[in-house]
């Protein structure tokens, strides 16, 4: 699957005359504005009247809404939400007096570029603007340069429309600066994700750092993102820049987010809040420029209600959420997934290495019908190797390992439909199947209800708290599948 790929530099855009909208239905307002941007060289117009407004920002020939949010009879959010539908050479930032999390990060999913809360100095309105400004100049940059650039490979592969889907999201979200939070189980991508969206934005020419959260413990984890000061704890014998300063201007990518200590998230959320660090042992804070993804294998919303997330800062990661679907749900993507991996592996390999180049329509089923619950690393493994120890040209289904290979019966690939028989079966098979049956079990008793858990419940004899345990156990969320 191909997609347009952009490459342009991060050069600044030219200086050229600009004309700003401003929305508000306060008149002290519009004539603070227009007097403080008309100072700065920028032509503006006014609108009392948040019906004219909306007309003017979809028809008009400007560069910039300053849009205010709470205005009568038609809110700022639904204004921004019809300019992002028709234009996209309009910048909007947000104009308040209502600065919470919740808002902001509502704006932002409907596509503002920035949010600006009531009172704000003269100096913080320029700032947004000219800020917005540089964004179009960039973007317009970027146009140019992906028109010369033709088109590149994506190395996420898929061509289910959840995968499409996904593809699709990166390419939109990936020029702005935008946080995103990618969910998604082990095994289906998540880091790969992040650097599909770094290498489509304005950063792509600077770094894209990767830290795992779950392998360090708390001390270390805040020592390698925001540094330390030499002596400033035992072992510390030389003063080291953190991963923040590392990706300064880049992309900073945090994995099992989930996995950090209380505490340690709400440093976090401080550094997002005011881009600034202090290194472990300083005193002083140091200024820093990232965009920040980070990534979970669980469900962060049940961890805020289980008071082991912060709120606010999930508030702040889930700006933009990227949820991976698991390989079972997505078994088309399996086929272009195998020979993907069979190319890969073949070049990697020595010359003298035959290996298969294909795999047998069989093989291909049997593989379409397990449950992967390693997801796509899984399945690379496994070519990788076939790869390696197969001298023939063509993968069958007896080159498979067992636990992919049911019983001549074929009773291991029969979904069951209550949880009796769940448990019966349970009893033949080994652990690695049993996981599949399980997740099989409650995917098909959602879809038998439409994806009605309680009514899935009911149908297969468990209670609904026991269900949705199951369903947490897999990270089957029914929500993601209704319509």
């Amino acid at each position: 699957m191909e997609h347009d790929q952009m490459t342009a530099e991060k050069t600044p855009p030219a200086r050229v005359p600009t004309r700003v909208l401003v929305v508000d239905d306060e008149e002290i307002i519009l004539q603070s504005c227009q007097k403080i941007l008309e100072k700065r060289g920028f032509e503006v117009e006014t609108e009392q009247n948040p019906f004219s407004g909306r007309d003017r920002a979809l028809r008009g020939n400007y560069s910039v809404v300053l849009l205010d949010i709470r205005m009568p009879d038609l809110n700022g959010m639904e204004i921004l939400a019809q300019i992002r539908e028709h234009r996209s050479d309009v910048e909007v930032i947000i104009i308040t007096g209502y600065s919470t999390i919740e808002a902001a990060v509502k704006a932002t999913r409907l596509g503002a570029f920035d949010f600006l809360p009531k009172p704000f100095t003269p100096q913080e309105l320029v700032s947004k603007v000219e800020a917005a400004l540089e964004q179009l100049g960039r973007l317009h940059a970027e146009a140019a340069a992906q028109q010369k650039s033709g088109r590149r490979r994506w190395r996420m592969i898929g061509e289910s429309q959840s995968m499409n889907r996904v593809l699709a999201l990166i390419t939109k979200i990936a020029p702005s600066d935008a946080g995103v939070l990618i969910m998604g189980e082990s095994g289906t991508g998540k880091e790969l994700a992040a650097m599909e969206i770094h290498k489509r934005s304005l950063r792509c020419d600077r770094p894209l750092v990767s830290l795992d959260c779950s392998a360090l413990a708390p001390g270390l984890l805040e020592s390698e993102l925001f540094g330390h000061i030499k002596g400033s704890f035992s072992g510390a014998a030389a003063t080291k820049p953190g991963l923040f300063e590392v990706a300064s201007q880049g992309t900073l990518f945090l994995d099992e987010v989930s996995n950090m200590s209380l505490d340690t998230q709400g440093k976090l959320l401080r550094v997002l809040e005011t881009g600034e660090i202090k290194p472990v042992g300083g005193v002083e804070t140091r200024k820093v420029d990232i965009r920040l993804i980070a990534a979970t294998n669980q469900e962060l919303a049940d961890l805020v209600e289980a008071s082991t997330f912060r709120r606010d800062l999930y508030y702040r990661l889930n700006v933009i959420p990227i949820h991976l679907p698991p390989l079972r749900e997505r078994p088309e993507d399996i086929s272009p997934l195998v020979y993907h991996f069979l190319a890969q592996y073949r070049r990697s390999s020595r010359p003298d290495v035959r290996g298969p180049r294909q795999i047998s329509s069989d093989a291909l089923e049997r593989l379409m019908h397990y449950g992967w619950p390693g997801n796509v690393r899984e399945l690379r493994n496994l070519v990788e190797r076939l790869v390696v120890t197969l001298e023939e040209d063509t993968i069958r289904s007896k080159h498979l390992p067992d636990y992919i290979l049911p019983g001549s019966s074929g009773e291991s690939q029969r979904v069951p439909r209550t949880n009796q028989e769940l448990k019966e079966m349970k009893k033949r098979f080994r652990e690695r199947m049993n996981k599949q049956l399980e997740r099989s079990f409650v995917i098909e008793a959602l879809r038998r209800n439409d994806w009605n858990v309680t009514h899935a419940a009911g149908e297969t004899g468990m209670l609904r708290p026991n269900f949705h345990a199951l369903m947490r156990k897999y990270g089957i969320r029914a929500e993601d599948h209704k319509t």
